[in-house]
């Protein structure tokens, strides 16, 4: 393809910006003006905001359908340069705007000039952006559905698995494993809300906005917004050049999904471990040792652990790009790209690598079974007992319960090994009957109310998650 290359060379930047610049600029003012090392990312979003501007200046009789034609012909013939590989991207055209442009120029000469007919880089790159963040946003999705899909798989396998619930990460009262993936699910659940009200805002086009006035020319711009996907052009053309919301709401909701999976990565590395044994993972999500040959780390898991530094930070870094700029459109805001771009790239690799960890997780009923029998997990069930049979005022109750763990932990025995003589000692009114609410089993199986751990529940829950989520 570089054969159909003519002689003559690309435009300078200089030449692209026009007559008031007679020379090119100082090399480091170059290295750091120049953003086509990032932004030919957005490649293909800055063609198809091309085409639909060329098509709609068609239209509106702004350009003839033939220079209209011959710039989709071209524009067409750069994307397939650039997804093979062929096109050559210079750095002294600055962006991807202007190498494509230049491109286009060489393949079908006159007709490319008119291709910038009322538009501005500015309203340019603010459309091609908020494409390619839609588009990561849609991955994302999509990425976080079949996070959610592989927990709530793990989840109906394990709907009455008992283990113990954490507060203040002691042991508390039994729960369910499903249940307790289940609340992933729901973390997960807002996630996706949130990238997708993101996106429902985001969803105005600036083009058209030009540099940050609108232009003379007949545009159409509900054509153009309607051609990209969008619901209706910017209602102002200075917000539409400078508005980077779409950015920060982008990586405001990347913060919190990438904090969501830090906790799950936290459990993870909590229960591969020997003090734990309520999972393991296979070879495929650890690594070993270089000097003890017994260890096997979830460094997958401490890995997503991590990395949620990165994508916190990048929120952090473009508040403070935006912080204080005037209207409309400043150089600043070239930094906008590059902490999504490496968010995009973070987070989605956090997502498959926690859903591969979900997927190839093999839980141990029997340690987490083992573990809800330490801790008088079901104190509270006694406690809720003495209120619902013997009329007792839940602070009363509170205290006998108190008393009660007291006297088991002096024996050394488990809440529901405590005699019954011992119980009575306590509080005389209480009857062989308390011994049925004791056990891990009858506790988990008695939180009925909606969102509760109860088998029957989770089993509900998981239904209903399927039909909400995926």
């Amino acid at each position: 393809m570089s054969a159909e290359r003519p002689n003559t060379s690309a435009p300078s930047a200089s030449q692209m910006w026009g007559g008031r610049f007679a020379r090119g600029p100082a090399a480091i003012m170059e290295k750091i003006n120049v953003s086509i090392d990032f932004d030919k990312r957005l490649a293909d979003q800055d063609i198809a905001g091309s085409k639909a501007h060329a098509a709609m200046l068609a239209k509106q009789g702004i350009i003839t359908q033939a220079d209209a034609d011959a710039i989709r012909d071209g524009l067409d013939r750069v994307k397939q340069e650039i997804d093979s590989g062929a096109f050559v991207f210079k750095t002294e055209l600055e962006d991807i705007h202007m190498n494509v442009e230049a491109r286009l120029a060489e393949l079908v000469g006159e007709p490319a000039k008119r291709l910038h007919t009322g538009r501005s880089r500015n309203d340019q790159v603010a459309t091609d952006f908020k494409l390619w963040v839609r588009d990561a946003m849609d991955r994302m999705d999509a990425g976080l559905a079949a996070l959610q899909a592989a927990l709530i798989d793990l989840a109906e396998q394990h709907t009455d698995t008992v283990m113990p619930g954490f507060t203040h990460l002691q042991a508390a009262q039994p729960v369910t494993f499903g249940h307790h993936l289940l609340a992933y699910v729901e973390m997960l659940g807002r996630d996706r809300g949130r990238f997708r009200d993101a996106r429902a805002r985001l969803n105005e086009c600036p083009l058209g906005s030009a540099a940050l006035a609108g232009t003379p020319f007949p545009l159409d711009r509900h054509m153009t917004a309607e051609a990209l996907g969008f619901n209706r052009p910017t209602a102002n053309s200075l917000d539409g050049v400078s508005d980077r919301d779409f950015a920060l709401e982008y990586l405001a909701a990347a913060s919190i999904c990438a904090v969501h999976l830090t906790r799950f990565a936290e459990e993870i590395v909590l229960w591969c471990s020997d003090q734990f044994r309520f999972i393991r993972l296979s070879d495929a999500f650890t690594t070993g040792s270089s000097i003890m040959p017994q260890k096997k780390n979830p460094d997958a898991a401490e890995l997503v652990r991590a990395k949620a530094g990165r994508v916190v930070g990048a929120l952090n870094g473009l508040l403070m790009v935006m912080k204080g700029l005037p209207l409309a459109y400043s150089k600043d805001m070239q930094e906008d790209k590059v902490p999504v771009f490496e968010t995009d790239d973070t987070l989605a690799l956090c997502v498959a690598a926690m859903e591969g960890m979900v997927r190839d997780m093999t839980p141990n009923p029997k340690a987490m079974r083992e573990a809800a029998e330490r801790g008088f997990l079901t104190a509270t069930d006694l406690a809720d007992w003495l209120v619902r049979v013997l009329g007792m005022p839940f602070r009363e109750a509170h205290h006998v319960t108190g008393r009660a763990v007291k006297l088991a932990e002096d024996k050394g025995v488990k809440l529901a090994e405590l005699p019954l003589a011992d119980m009575r000692s306590i509080e005389p009114r209480i009857t062989e009957e308390v011994f049925q609410v004791l056990t891990v089993e009858a506790s988990v199986a008695s939180r009925q109310s909606f969102g509760g751990t109860a088998p029957t529940r989770v089993q509900e829950a998981v239904k209903a998650a399927r039909e909400r989520f995926l």
